[in-house]
């Protein structure tokens, strides 16, 4: 049985213009406080929502009543902000 011809295949180069520059692909690392204070924020967070619930509302700030459910959940989301920097 006679062999098939196999293909070759160029190889792609992108245009000039899509070519990525010296400038975009050296990133700098993100400095150490980037991970902290995003774990730190998520640690805060989580906190303050247990807290909240095992005193039945009374703590961390008896007058804000649920909307110390914002200010824990709004610490985490935060925290993902602070993640989106990091590299």
């Amino acid at each position: 049985m006679p062999k098939s011809n196999v293909r070759k295949k160029k190889v792609y180069t992108p245009p000039a213009e899509l070519r990525p520059t010296q400038a975009t692909t050296t990133k700098k690392p993100s400095p150490v406080w980037v991970p902290a204070l995003a774990v730190s924020l998520i640690v805060v967070g989580i906190a303050w929502l247990v807290t909240f619930y095992l005193s039945q509302g009374a703590y961390p700030v008896n007058s804000w009543r649920y909307w110390n459910l914002a200010v824990g959940f709004s610490a985490m989301v935060a925290a993902l902000g602070v993640l989106s920097k990091w590299r």
